[in-house]
């Protein structure tokens, strides 16, 4: 699907972008950008790491004497 992307196709692309946003939000773009992208990665590592925590299983309850 994006193999036909090229220097000539991605520089198209960031002029329309400058364009659009102006070359003053782009720096805030691209930080937004990889906050989320960070945020991202955080939370796929927190949700793996869940996963492979041991569980003890709940222990019975003892019968009064």
């Amino acid at each position: 699907m994006f193999g036909s992307l090229g220097v000539p196709e991605l520089l198209i692309i960031l002029l329309i972008v400058i364009i659009i946003f102006g070359a003053n939000k782009l720096p805030q773009l691209g930080r937004g950008l990889g906050q989320g992208m960070r945020n991202f990665k955080d939370s796929i590592k927190e949700a793996g790491s869940d996963d492979h925590k041991p569980t003890t299983p709940p222990t019975p309850p003892t019968a009064p004497k």
